[in-house]
C-alpha cells in the first residue's frame, strides 16, 4: 500500500458469483429492535455487485454502530456486511486526502494517520464506526458550530448501484446524487470507498477546559460565552445531568477543547499517547441495575468530580479519552439489561430552544429514566437530508420498556412543537406520522429515489417504518 501518493481505485466488477446467504439475527447498538433477516458479506465488488443484480432489497451495513434499525434488512431484503473492505488505499499529503474503503473502523483510520500529522476534521463519539457509516448518517462531531459535518470534508463517493454498476459521484459531477448521500442513511446505493480530506494537527493531546455550569440557563451562556473568545475552541460538549430539578435542573459540565501545539507539550513526543486501558461488560446487566437512584447518585458524583476538574483549569488530555470516553468502557450498550435502550437525539432551532430544552429535562427528571445526556450546539447547515442545522441538540438515553417508551414519545412531542428533527443514525421508533410532520426534505429525498432507480432496490427496517 502506497500511502505517499493519491491512488484511484475503481474499477468496473468483473462478473462475480453471490455469496452463500445467512439468517441471522440482528439489531443497532441500542438492541432496539431485533429482526431476523439475510446477510451475506461480499469479499469484493464483483461479489457485491451480483447480489445486488439479484434483485433483493439491500442495505449496507458497517460496525452496527446506528442505535435503532438503519441498518437491519427491510423484509424480504438482505443486510450487506462491509467488512472486507477495510483497506486504507492512498494519501496525498499535498491536500491532505485519505483514499479509504467503506468497511474502514474509523479509530484504525486515526491510528495511521495521526502519527503523520493528520486527524478528522470532524468525528462523533464512537472510534468504532465505519467510513461508510460516517457518511450514510453525516455525522457531527463536537465542532460542527465551526467545521460542520462529515459530508463537508469528501472530495467524492464512489458508490455502487442497483445494477451493479460503481459512479462516482461529488460535489461537481453529480450534487444532487452526492448530497443525498450524505446523510441518506444508505438509501442513494452502496458505499464502496471515498476521498477524505484530513486536517493537520501538531499532537495526539487535547487542551481541554471543564466548565462547571450550575442550571441550563447557566450551561447555554458557558457555550455562547466559550464560542465568543478571542481563543475560542473548535470543539464543546456537555454532559448534561438528566435527572436534576429545580434551581439546578440542566446543571451541565461543558468540555472545551483544542488540538494542543508541539509548543504546549514540553518536549514530550506529540503524538506517543499512553495506552488506554478499558473495561468490558462481560453480560447483559440485570434490569434493575439501572434506575431513578442509582443514576441519580451517579449523577451527584459525576457532577461532584466535574466541579473539581473545573477548578483545576486546562489540562492535557489525550485523543481517545477526549473525544471518545464511552469506548473506554466495551459492550457499554448492555448495562441497560436484554431490552436495550433507546436514544431521543433531536436538533431544535436557536429561538425555542431554551423553552424546549427545560420542558425536556423536566419530563426525563419527573420519570426517573433519562440517564445519558449530551448537548451540543450545531451551526448553519443547508442539506438536502442530512441532521444537523443551526441550533441545539440533546441526546438522552432511556430504558428501553414501556415506560422508557412512554417517555421517548414525550420528548420527540415535545421537540416536533418546536419545529425540531430527529437523527435517523439514532432513531428506531419514529412514528411515520411525525417524521412526515418534522422532516418537510422527506419528498424530495423520495423523490430522488424513485427518479434514480433507487427505490425499493435500496431499504432497510428503518425506511419501511418511516415510507422513505
Amino acid at each position: 500500500m502506497d500511502m505517499d501518493s493519491a491512488r484511484d481505485l475503481a474499477p468496473p466488477p468483473a462478473a462475480g458469483r453471490c455469496p452463500p446467504l445467512a439468517s441471522a439475527e440482528l439489531a443497532g447498538w441500542g438492541r432496539v429492535p431485533r429482526r431476523r433477516g439475510a446477510l451475506a458479506a461480499p469479499r469484493d465488488a464483483a461479489e457485491l455487485a451480483a447480489l445486488l443484480r439479484a434483485g433483493r432489497p439491500a442495505i449496507a451495513r458497517g460496525a452496527g454502530r446506528a442505535y435503532g434499525d438503519a441498518a437491519l434488512a427491510a423484509e424480504g431484503g438482505l443486510a450487506l456486511s462491509m467488512h472486507r473492505f477495510d483497506r486504507l488505499l492512498g494519501f496525498d499529503p499535498a491536500s491532505g486526502t485519505l483514499t479509504a474503503e467503506a468497511g474502514v473502523v474509523l479509530g484504525d483510520l486515526i491510528r495511521a494517520m495521526l502519527p503523520r500529522g493528520w486527524f478528522p476534521a470532524v468525528t462523533p463519539g464512537t472510534q468504532y464506526a465505519t467510513l461508510g457509516g460516517l457518511i450514510a448518517a453525516d455525522v457531527h462531531g463536537k465542532n460542527h458550530h465551526v467545521a460542520g459535518s462529515f459530508g463537508a470534508h469528501l472530495g467524492w463517493i464512489d458508490l455502487m448501484g442497483a445494477d451493479g454498476e460503481i459512479r462516482r459521484v461529488s460535489p461537481e459531477t453529480d450534487p444532487a446524487l452526492f448530497a443525498a448521500t450524505c446523510g441518506g442513511m444508505g438509501l442513494t446505493g452502496v458505499i464502496l470507498r471515498a476521498a477524505l480530506r484530513l486536517q493537520p494537527v501538531e499532537s495526539g493531546w487535547i487542551r481541554e477546559e471543564t466548565v462547571a455550569a450550575g442550571s441550563l440557563d447557566a450551561g447555554m451562556a458557558a457555550f455562547d460565552a466559550a464560542e465568543a473568545r478571542a481563543d475560542a475552541p473548535p470543539y464543546s460538549v456537555a454532559w448534561i445531568d438528566t435527572l436534576a430539578r429545580g434551581p439546578e435542573r440542566g446543571r451541565m459540565l461543558l468540555h472545551l477543547g483544542a488540538h494542543a501545539t508541539a509548543a504546549e507539550l514540553e518536549g514530550r513526543d506529540p503524538y506517543a499517547t499512553p495506552p488506554r486501558r478499558s473495561l468490558t461488560v462481560p453480560m447483559d446487566a440485570p434490569s434493575w441495575l439501572l434506575n431513578g437512584l442509582t443514576m441519580g447518585a451517579f449523577n451527584a458524583l459525576y457532577w461532584a468530580a466535574g466541579q473539581r476538574r473545573a477548578a483545576a483549569g486546562p489540562r492535557l488530555t489525550d485523543w481517545e479519552r477526549y473525544f471518545y470516553p464511552l469506548d473506554a468502557l466495551h459492550g457499554w450498550n448492555r448495562l441497560y439489561g436484554r431490552r436495550g435502550f433507546l436514544q431521543v437525539q433531536s436538533v431544535l432551532p436557536a429561538a425555542p430552544a431554551r423553552d424546549a430544552l427545560a420542558e425536556m429535562l423536566d419530563a426525563s427528571a419527573a420519570a426517573g429514566l433519562g440517564f445519558l445526556g449530551v448537548l451540543k450546539r450545531f451551526g448553519p447547515q443547508a442539506s438536502p437530508f442530512s441532521f444537523p442545522r443551526a441550533g441545539w441538540t440533546l441526546a438522552l438515553d432511556i430504558p428501553a420498556g414501556w415506560r422508557g417508551h412512554e417517555l421517548a414519545d414525550r420528548l420527540e412531542a415535545i421537540a416536533a412543537a418546536a419545529g425540531g428533527r430527529f437523527y435517523l443514525a439514532k432513531d428506531a421508533r419514529l412514528t411515520r406520522s411525525r417524521f412526515e410532520a418534522t422532516e418537510p426534505r422527506a419528498a424530495a429525498f423520495r423523490a430522488l429515489r424513485q427518479e434514480r432507480g433507487l427505490a425499493g432496490r435500496f431499504a432497510s427496517a428503518q425506511s419501511e417504518r418511516l415510507g422513505l
